[in-house]
């Protein structure tokens, strides 16, 4: 299993203008690694819905790779975005889902048919370009280039380990650029110079 931090920080590495769409307990983790906060569109609170907002977004920008750091238990509660990103066949848009087992961010219980489904299997059943699946931390550094290298939509599944949050939800730090989507927005859309 693969340990968040160190994912994040290959991830980074090679993200190089990427726009990235971090969700759930992968945000968190993602502000401590990111080195281009401008470029990144934390989605807090909206669980299974970072998948759908960062389709749009790759429509939207053509020319960006856009990267959606999923969770299981997210992607679960909205499996037809699958159908719905292949639908699209956006090249640019690479979906890593954090495979842990649990919601790990609502208290550790386990997710539907954990140790049974293969989300890189039902992604590339449901029509995605091309599927990754890692458990091993040095196999992901010596093959993340070519994940980016691969035309999307790419979907890529990390096995991590669970980091489950018992912390009641209001006394739990929050990631201080998680901004309201509209703000974003704006802001993304100054920096990609669209405004």
């Amino acid at each position: 299993m693969i340990k968040y931090e160190a994912f994040m920080q290959i991830l980074e590495k090679q993200r190089d203008k990427a726009i990235v769409v971090p969700t759930m307990t992968a945000g968190a983790h993602w502000a401590n690694v990111s080195r281009s906060p401008g470029r990144d569109l934390p989605i807090s609170g909206a669980m299974s819905k970072a998948s759908s907002l960062a389709l749009g977004l790759a429509l939207a920008q053509p020319n960006s790779k856009v990267v959606v750091l999923d969770g299981d238990g997210s992607l679960l509660m909205n499996l037809g975005t699958l159908a719905t990103i292949a639908g699209k066949q956006p090249k640019n848009l690479y979906h890593f889902v954090m495979n842990n087992g649990v919601f790990a961010i609502t208290g550790g219980q386990p997710i539907a048919a954990d140790g049974v489904i293969d989300f890189s299997v039902v992604a590339k059943g449901a029509g995605y370009a091309a599927a990754f699946s890692f458990d091993d931390i040095e196999e992901f550094s010596v093959k993340c280039a070519e994940v980016f290298k691969t035309e999307g939509p790419v979907f890529v599944t990390i096995k991590t380990e669970p980091e489950i949050q018992n912390e009641p939800i209001g006394r739990r730090p929050r990631d201080p650029r998680a901004r309201s989507t509209p703000q974003a927005m704006v802001e993304m859309r100054k920096e990609l110079g669209t405004a």
